[in-house]
């Protein structure tokens, strides 16, 4: 499985990584799951979001998902990018098709991608 060893991972399949402003997206593993995504909404820059807050939607030809801060933060820079091309989720989801940036005030509740692997079985 593509799955960056230089992230940090949720049980709710999102990633984040150790940057400032800190890049969330979500997995490989969930991109699948989802099939095709079609639209995804996203919060306003400017937004503070709380570990575990629901900040968004993603939905596919299959189903609509919730999207989960994997830290708390603000909302500094959205993937506008998205709009126009949902797929690049699915097609990249550790590049192109990331989510939000957020300056992180507090680490939310992570684990590695090792860890990430054994949660998956």
């Amino acid at each position: 499985m593509d799955l960056p060893d230089d992230r940090r991972y949720t049980a709710e399949h999102e990633w984040i990584d150790a940057g400032d402003p800190a890049t969330v997206g979500i997995t490989a593993h969930a991109a699948d799951q989802l099939g095709d995504v079609v639209f995804v909404a996203l919060p306003e820059v400017g937004r503070t979001l709380t570990t575990g807050e629901a900040f968004g939607e993603i939905e596919s030809t299959k189903s609509v998902s919730d999207l989960y801060a994997p830290a708390a933060g603000e909302v500094v820079a959205v993937n506008t990018a998205l709009e126009a091309d949902p797929g690049a989720v699915n097609a990249d989801p550790y590049g192109t098709g990331w989510l939000v940036r957020i300056r992180v005030t507090e680490p939310g509740p992570t684990m590695d991608a090792a860890g990430y692997r054994a949660l998956l079985g």
